[in-house]
């Protein structure tokens, strides 16, 4: 008598996806998650089995030489088909109708996942991890290499599976796992100037270049009429001003709003007391 598994569960089955599965109920709540919907004959068969729980599987493409793992929804497949999430049946590149050779397996429970981001859109999502945890609930186990599809917004977000501790295939039922990301492919780091260059040095300006100043208010610049009625002598001419006797204004650091100061050019000169001189 031949050695045999009498507590493995081992068949082949033809594959399709969900939108596939006949019946008035949406089924989409299967993509979301990587559990598979298998005929009522496996949970016969498994039961007789003993199968330890959770019921997880190891799923080979034979013709390509893929596999991937997964857990069960449901048993309510016809006979002869299982269905299966459309990002799973890309890992295993599996077309419609195509033969999966299905194996229960056990697997180690995971403390460590890294994943990457397939887009750089997976970071304009507030909270990636939050997001991330909340949709691996779906899901039963997880493989590295494989490349996962999670809905959020209704929007997909495809994250590979880099790393997988303690083995390259984990169970993610009921488990403490940390959680770690790599940059998304295709993100590229913004480019950062040196300080140096964000924060140009100060140069003294050239007192030349004040001539194209505002000069503001010039005393006896203005023209005037002479009463006779003659134009001699009445042409402005003011005084020239060198370009170094301009001075810049200084700020007033301790300026307040709603408060108006007043400054004088001059000081004022003090009271003159004239002592009257008794004759």
């Amino acid at each position: 008598m031949g050695r045999g598994f009498p507590n493995r569960f081992s068949t082949q089955y033809r594959c399709y996806s969900v939108s596939m599965l006949a019946g008035p109920n949406d089924r989409s709540d299967v993509e979301k998650g990587g559990k598979i919907i298998m005929p009522p004959s496996a949970l016969d068969q498994l039961s007789r089995l003993n199968i330890t729980y959770p019921m997880l599987f190891k799923l080979t493409n034979k013709n390509s030489d893929r596999m991937t793992h997964c857990g069960v929804l449901e048993f309510v497949a016809d006979e002869g088909i299982c269905y299966l999430p459309h990002w799973m049946m890309q890992n295993l590149l599996l077309e419609e109708g195509g033969l999966v050779q299905v194996e229960s397996v056990n697997l180690m429970v995971a403390t460590y996942s890294k994943f990457q981001p397939q887009s750089p859109d997976f970071l304009d999502i507030t909270n990636p991890k939050a997001v991330l945890e909340n949709a691996l609930r779906n899901f039963a186990c997880l493989t590295t290499g494989d490349v996962i599809a999670i809905n959020y917004n209704e929007k997909i977000y495809e994250l590979r599976v880099m790393e997988t501790k303690p083995d390259k295939a984990v169970s993610i039922i009921e488990c403490d796992m940390n959680v770690d990301f790599d940059a998304p492919l295709g993100y590229k780091e913004p480019e950062r100037r040196s300080q140096n260059q964000d924060e140009p040095t100060e140069e003294e300006p050239d007192p030349s270049s004040y001539a194209d100043m505002d000069l503001g208010f010039r005393a006896f610049t203005g023209s005037g009429n002479r009463l006779d009625g003659k134009t001699k002598g009445i042409e402005p001419n003011p005084v020239p001003l060198a370009a170094s006797d301009i001075k810049r204004g200084i700020p007033n650091y301790d300026f307040k709003v709603g408060k108006i100061t007043f400054i004088r050019n001059s000081r004022p000169q003090p009271r003159r007391v004239i002592d009257d001189v008794s004759s």
